[in-house]
């Protein structure tokens, strides 16, 4: 049971290599949706895992298992590997849970100051122009969307480039990238080898932009042109979006536009072993949870009385 649970936990160490090898092979949008899945079923087993250590440890001890109605405190293999770790998951799961109310909060009160700000502008369409000498440009969730840009930004860009800026922002609404980046905050807390996963799915979230930006406009150097132009612009610029907010300069940008100007080619089978690979981690860590779980609550079961061994 013990070492069942261990598995979810050992697994996202595997995730931050295969992310990368994912995103340099793998269409965007495509990537964008396999590393985000692996992401959320990565970080939920890993945190089920834990919580499951969490109890297997409290019900040991002979107080909480009488609060539980068990027979007799749970019995494990060895109590020298289940209360260390139980232990050790109890100051995991509290660390994670502290650092991720933070953030909600935070991120929460960013995104209302946004959206306000958005909302008493005078807007064009979808796009808002904030008076600003901070050049920045990103998406806004919410209803409706809007797509924030500064005063400096549609400064330091050209007629064409601001277009081609505008339509990686409006990719970004139409496609909800938001969301994504959220699960990858949200997966971000849960373990830290899944923090480079979070990165990698914030570029896969910026090239999935990027190439809807491109097919609109119908011309890649433009974007790529527009992109580093706003990036170099916004450099040395304080910003006030949340991290959800999606925005065109985030990410490592030089990557991005090499991306765009060199045409895909398209996958391999060595890149959908890459992909099996990470969704197999994915699939494995949930399964070893689950079974662990399931063997926990047969243990408990019969240390009720309602089961015999």
């Amino acid at each position: 049971m013990t070492s069942l649970l261990l598995v979810p936990l050992i697994l996202p160490f595997l995730a931050p290599a295969l992310a990368r090898r994912t995103l340099d092979h793998l269409a965007p949008v495509t990537a964008l949706w396999v590393l985000t899945a692996s992401a959320m079923a990565l970080a939920g087993s890993c945190v089920t895992a834990l919580g499951a250590l969490v109890l297997i440890g409290l019900l040991k001890l002979p107080a909480f298992a009488a609060l539980g109605e068990l027979v007799h405190p749970l019995r494990t293999p060895s109590d020298f590997l289940v209360l260390p770790s139980a232990a050790a998951a109890t100051g995991v799961l509290t660390l994670g849970a502290w650092t991720l109310a933070r953030s909600a909060l935070r991120q929460v009160r960013v995104f209302r100051i946004a959206r306000t700000q958005a909302d008493r502008r005078p807007a064009a369409g979808d796009l808002c122009v904030v008076d600003s000498p901070h050049p920045d440009a990103y998406a806004l969730p919410g209803r409706p969307h809007r797509i924030v840009v500064t005063t400096a930004m549609l400064r330091s860009l050209g007629p064409g480039e601001r277009e081609a800026l505008f339509a990686h922002e409006r990719a970004h609404n139409r496609a909800g990238h938001h969301y994504f980046l959220a699960v990858a905050e949200f997966a971000a807390h849960c373990h830290p080898a899944l923090r480079t996963t979070r990165a990698a799915i914030r570029l896969a979230a910026e090239r999935a932009a990027d190439e809807a930006a491109a097919t609109a406009l119908g011309d890649r150097r433009l974007i790529a042109t527009a992109i580093a132009r706003a990036a170099l612009a916004g450099q040395a610029s304080r910003t006030t979006r949340p991290d959800f907010a999606p925005a065109a300069t985030t990410g490592p940008v030089p990557q991005r536009v090499a991306a765009l100007l060199t045409p895909f080619e398209g996958r391999s089978r060595a890149t959908r072993c890459i992909a099996l690979l990470l969704a197999a981690c994915a699939v494995l860590s949930v399964s070893a949870g689950a079974a662990g779980v399931l063997a926990f609550h047969h243990d408990v079961e019969v240390a009720q009385g309602e089961e015999s061994h």
